[in-house]
């Protein structure tokens, strides 16, 4: 079985993943694992704005709205 890396933004309503990874070094990278994107980490997609952005997620028992372009910044593995 072999396992593909996909971003936050590849999973659709209701599909979970775990982190593997949050790409880049600036302060968003930082914020972003602040905000409890760690590796290892389950994290469901819950809904999308109408518009498609922001994305919401849940991550710890919380809820957390990212825009796409941040959410494309962390890897995940999709959970089956």
């Amino acid at each position: 079985m072999s396992s593909s890396l996909w971003t936050l933004c590849d999973l659709k309503p209701g599909e979970r993943g775990r982190v593997v990874s949050v790409q880049g070094t600036d302060s968003l990278a930082a914020r972003l694992l602040e905000m409890g994107l760690l590796p290892g980490e389950e994290i469901e997609h819950i809904g999308t704005a109408p518009m498609g952005d922001p994305i919401e997620f849940s991550v710890y028992g919380y809820r957390i709205s990212l825009r796409r372009d941040e959410a494309g910044r962390v890897q995940i593995e999709k959970q089956r």
